[in-house]
């Protein structure tokens, strides 16, 4: 057999064994729902953590805080928790001169994750965070599809070191960072997660619709997809709704949505969402078609332990209209409903005035990863 075939076949077989045995999916195969973390920015910045300072560098030297939260997290009824290194890649941590740190920020984060799982006491994943680099990839912008993928896999790398079961790309807007931070993630072998945030007017940032994520989750052949960050519950309830509506029934799909909408409040950014109104965001979460839900920016411990009893009381409806969301959530904006009603078009869902508030930048929100 040449040389490049027999490579391709010892790679497949490893694949094939790996999907067989990854706990992800022994996991999803026990349980009709898992249920994600909070945010990890937002509550950093409630344990000292300073606005323009980079969370990463937490797992080096707050070590004690970092860990608290992610007990805090399991201790709520998390399944899975998301290691502290949303900004890790190096041209993030480049940012705070930290871009020769990348093996040692992102697998100590693993590790303190991975600690703390441990001791919960029952089966508790740890998903290795990876957000978007902060540059423009080609041909929009100046960094290159293989720099890209090349600086995925160094992040990707030291979180598997660190001991994360799988690898979760989230907050992205494009679908060529999004595909060059899978392929970076698949040089471990780990299931990989994507999710997107959905914050303008039903699609990202750079246009993507939850229609065009279904293609790309099939694509890819990821672990699971879906959304998070953007502008609240509501509007993702409804991305969720039309993620499911373009996705094979066998999609594992995942919700996390932002704690209500960012506010102002004694120079800060508070979320305002009650943890009554993310126990409904839950359940019509898992009602719209999510496996996997959670909470992004300003959802804490306190928010995640009510998701969780109502996860656990909660009888399946149907898959929530417009009407419903709107009525237990709040409003969604223009693009959402019209991906409701099957218009796709840009025209479509391009009217002015989204009535959804658009949030802070994930970014600003969380520093680095919410």
């Amino acid at each position: 057999m040449p040389g490049g075939l027999q490579h391709a076949k010892i790679c497949f077989e490893h694949t094939q064994k790996h999907d067989m045995t990854d706990r992800l999916t022994s996991l999803l195969a026990e349980r009709p729902w898992l249920l994600a973390d909070g945010a990890t920015g937002s509550n950093l910045f409630d344990r000292g953590l300073q606005s323009g300072d980079a969370p990463e560098l937490w797992n080096a030297i707050h070590v004690d805080r970092v860990a608290q939260l992610h007990r805090a997290f399991v201790d709520a009824g998390a399944d899975i928790i998301l290691t502290n290194s949303f900004g890790g890649t190096r041209y993030r941590l480049k940012l705070h001169k930290a871009e020769a740190r990348v093996a040692e920020l992102n697998e100590k984060a693993a590790q303190i994750a991975r600690t703390e799982a441990d001791r919960g006491g029952r089966v508790v994943l740890v998903g290795g965070s990876m957000g978007p680099t902060g540059e423009i990839l080609e041909p929009l912008g100046p960094l290159s599809l293989d720099d890209a993928r090349e600086a995925f896999a160094e992040q990707a790398a030291a979180l598997a070191r660190g001991g994360a079961d799988l690898l979760w790309i989230e907050t992205m807007s494009s679908v060529e960072e999004t595909e060059a931070a899978v392929a970076g993630a698949r040089t471990t072998g780990l299931p990989v997660i994507a999710t997107l945030s959905f914050d303008t007017n039903g699609r990202t940032m750079m246009g993507i619709t939850p229609f065009e994520l279904a293609a790309l989750h099939r694509r890819n052949r990821l672990a699971a997809c879906g959304s998070n960050c953007g502008t609240g519950p509501s509007e993702l309830v409804a991305c969720i709704v039309n993620l499911a509506t373009a996705s094979d029934t066998s999609a594992i799909l995942v919700a996390k949505a932002n704690c209500g909408i960012p506010q102002y409040v004694d120079g800060a950014i508070r979320f305002n969402g009650t943890p009554e109104l993310m126990a409904e965001y839950a359940r019509m979460s898992l009602d719209a078609g999510a496996r996997i839900i959670g909470g992004c920016c300003g959802t804490t411990p306190e928010h995640l332990r009510v998701m969780r009893q109502a996860l656990e009381t909660h009888v399946r409806g149907p898959k929530p209209d417009l009407a419903t969301i709107e009525s237990r959530l709040g409003a969604i904006s223009t693009g959402a409903i019209a991906q409701l009603r099957g218009e796709l078009s840009r025209e479509a869902g391009a009217a002015a005035g989204a009535r959804a508030r658009r949030s802070t930048s994930h970014r600003g929100a969380r520093t680095e990863n919410s």
